[in-house]
């Protein structure tokens, strides 16, 4: 499996909605996934900043 070098989340307007996506950058590309959509700006950053401190956190535990 290869090691994440860099992980982040990015909020995005889309037909109404706010989208939640995780961007993991590897040493050969990039994966870009949607992982949710919300009502609201607010509730689309609060979920993107959870989801970016699992992934950091899920990162720092495999070093």
């Amino acid at each position: 499996m290869d090691e994440a070098l860099d992980v982040h989340t990015e909020v995005v307007h889309e037909r109404g909605r706010w989208v939640v996506e995780i961007v993991v950058v590897f040493a050969d590309g990039v994966v870009r996934k949607r992982i949710s959509s919300h009502p609201t700006e607010a509730r689309a950053r609060i979920s993107a900043r959870l989801i970016r401190r699992a992934a950091e956190r899920d990162q720092r535990d495999q070093r």
